[in-house]
């Protein structure tokens, strides 16, 4: 029996075939520097493989390509909700979990029915 009939269910996650590359937005005007790589993605945030040292609580701007048959990028700011330190928790790799902030809602919605449509 459901102990917690309020507490919200989790987004789906889908594992994606091919890495999405993700770069970095300098704010300054210089280029989208390289970051890491999305291995899953929801309407809410994603997992990056990557060994930048950053912290929780931390906040940074990113931009990616949607995964296909999606077509554009997404540009948001993400904030780091966990870190998987680099040699810690084999056999997985390092990387953080990223919550979106301020995901336009047309981005997020696509996201959330190509997902659906993967399983």
């Amino acid at each position: 029996m459901d102990t917690e009939p309020d507490r919200p269910k989790a987004d789906l996650r889908k594992n994606l075939r091919a890495p999405l590359i993700i770069q970095k937005v300098h704010i300054d005007g210089d280029r989208p520097a390289f970051f890491g790589y999305s291995k899953n993605i929801s309407k809410s945030g994603m997992f990056i493989s990557t060994t930048k040292e950053i912290k929780p609580g931390e906040q940074i701007d990113l931009e990616f390509q949607l995964p296909a048959p999606l077509t554009g990028t997404a540009r948001c700011c993400c904030e780091v909700i966990w870190k998987r330190p680099h040699g810690t928790h084999l056999p997985f790799e390092p990387g953080i979990g990223l919550r979106f902030v301020n995901m336009p809602d047309e981005i997020s919605e696509q996201l959330d029915e190509w997902i659906r449509e993967q399983l």
